[in-house]
């Protein structure tokens, strides 16, 4: 089949729902190089500071509502509804949900390095 379908709820979230939650539907989707994941950060909640030096992928981070800060290495960005940032596979990186409403967000990589 030349196709895949996935719905969020197919696979499970991997923080907490108090913090809203987090989806990857790369396996979901039998993504060969492509990393999609759905983020929900309710206010004040934080992402996982990291990079993704070990898997050569960069990010873009596009958020479908609220508004977010992503803090990379020192600087801080701000982006709203219908705004999206692309980041370096090497650069640090870190989502806050800084704002007064939930904030949902869908993340795409390439590549991944799979074993």
């Amino acid at each position: 089949m030349g196709y895949d379908t996935a719905k969020k709820t197919d696979a499970e979230s991997v923080i907490p729902g108090e913090f809203g939650g987090m989806w990857f539907l790369k396996d979901e989707l039998d993504a060969k190089t492509l990393g999609l994941t759905v983020l929900e950060l309710e206010p004040g909640g934080k992402g996982k500071e990291h990079d993704e030096s070990t898997t050569g992928q960069e990010e873009v981070y596009y958020v479908v509502s609220g508004t977010v800060t992503v803090h990379l290495d020192g600087e801080q960005v701000s982006v709203g509804p219908e705004e999206a940032i692309r980041v370096d596979a090497a650069q640090r990186r870190q989502i806050e949900n800084a704002g007064d409403q939930r904030a949902t967000l869908v993340l795409a990589g390439a590549p991944l390095n799979r074993d």
